[in-house]
């Protein structure tokens, strides 16, 4: 059975480098710099798991349509799944506006930073059980 592909969206210093993790799970991990690189390689690999920031879009940062960083690659994404599971980190004072992201699109889990190895390992195995 080919491994899980596990696409990580990193934007900020503070999202951890769990690739240790990723392969010890047997996740194929695709690091990303960018959500346009990200929604880019989404022609060509479809991730059956998504890790990445949640950074609320305050005022006109995302031209007052999105409610965060994520929803132009989260709705590229629904064009090819609806199955991938979404695991956003978010910082302690953003906490409050993940509900908006979970009102438009199916998150599966929620970690708050810092975010620690065995939270991270938690998620995914919860996901990779089926639960």
């Amino acid at each position: 059975m080919p491994d899980k592909v596990l696409f990580s969206i990193v934007e900020s210093p503070l999202h951890p480098d769990f690739s240790a993790l990723y392969r010890r799970l047997g996740l194929h991990e695709l690091r990303f710099g960018s959500m346009r690189k990200a929604i880019g390689a989404l022609k060509s690999r479809i991730p059956d798991i998504v890790v990445a920031e949640f950074i609320y879009g305050y005022g006109n940062n995302y031209a007052g349509v999105n409610v965060s960083n994520l929803d132009v690659f989260l709705y590229s994404l629904q064009k090819y799944s609806r199955d991938s599971a979404l695991i956003v980190m978010v910082d302690k004072g953003e906490v409050q506006y993940v509900d908006r992201l979970s009102a438009l699109f199916p998150v599966h889990a929620v970690l708050q930073h810092p975010v620690q190895e065995q939270d991270m390992e938690r998620c995914l195995g919860n996901r990779m059980s089926g639960d």
